[in-house]
C-alpha cells in the first residue's frame, strides 16, 4: 500500500476543513479553536494546527489530507506540514475578492516548500456570486499550465475531482523524473 500526503491550504475560511470532511473515510482529526475575538465574525471555529483525514483510492493507494490554519497568526504550521507533501491544493473562496491577495500569497509560500506539483480549488462554485474559475487564473495571475478546478467543498465528486486532478499531476511529474534518470 502507497501513502501519498497532501496538503490542503488556503485562507481563513476559504472551505479547507469542509473539504477534509467531505471525502474522509475517517472522522476528521482537527484542531479547531472557538474565535474569541470580539471583531465580526464570518465563523465561530478556526482551525490552530490542522485537520487531518484519510482516503483510499483503490486498491494499493491511501492519501494522507493536512489542512493547514488559515490564520496567519498559525502559518508556523505550514512548513511543518508540508514536510514530505507530494503536492497541495490551494482553497480560494471564489465569492471574497478580498482574500484572494491572501490566497496568492500563501500559494508563493508553498511552492517556496517544495517544487511539488499543485492545483487551486475555486470553492463555493454553487453560490451567485462567484468568481468563474478563469477570472480567478487572471487574478492570481497563475501560469497556464497550473489548474484551477471549479469546486464545492462540501460535495464530495467536485472534492474527488481536485483531489484526482493534483495525484494526475503528481504523477506525471514522478513519470518525468523516472524518464530523466534513465536518460
Amino acid at each position: 500500500m502507497q501513502a501519498a500526503k497532501m496538503v490542503i491550504t488556503g485562507p481563513f475560511s476559504s472551505g479547507k476543513t469542509e473539504f477534509i470532511g467531505a471525502v474522509s473515510e475517517i472522522d476528521v482529526v482537527s484542531t479547531e479553536r472557538k474565535i474569541t475575538s470580539s471583531a465580526e465574525q464570518i465563523k465561530e471555529t478556526t482551525t490552530v494546527a490542522m485537520d487531518f483525514g484519510r482516503i483510499t483510492v483503490g486498491d494499493d493507494l491511501v492519501l494522507y489530507l493536512f489542512g493547514t490554519p488559515g490564520q496567519r497568526r498559525f502559518d508556523f504550521m505550514w512548513d511543518i506540514l508540508s514536510q514530505g507533501m507530494l503536492g497541495f491544493v490551494v482553497m480560494v473562496d471564489s465569492t471574497k475578492p478580498e482574500t484572494f491577495r491572501e490566497a496568492k500569497r500563501i500559494l508563493e509560500t508553498f511552492e517556496g516548500y517544495a517544487s511539488t506539483p499543485y492545483v487551486v480549488a475555486a470553492n463555493k462554485q454553487d453560490m451567485e456570486d462567484a468568481w468563474e474559475p478563469e477570472d480567478l487564473r487572471i487574478i492570481l495571475r497563475l501560469r497556464p499550465e497550473v489548474k484551477i478546478l471549479p469546486c464545492v467543498a462540501t460535495d464530495k465528486e467536485t472534492v474527488k475531482n481536485v483531489l484526482l486532478e493534483l495525484l494526475y499531476s503528481i504523477l506525471e511529474e514522478l513519470d518525468k523524473e523516472e524518464s530523466a534518470q534513465h536518460n
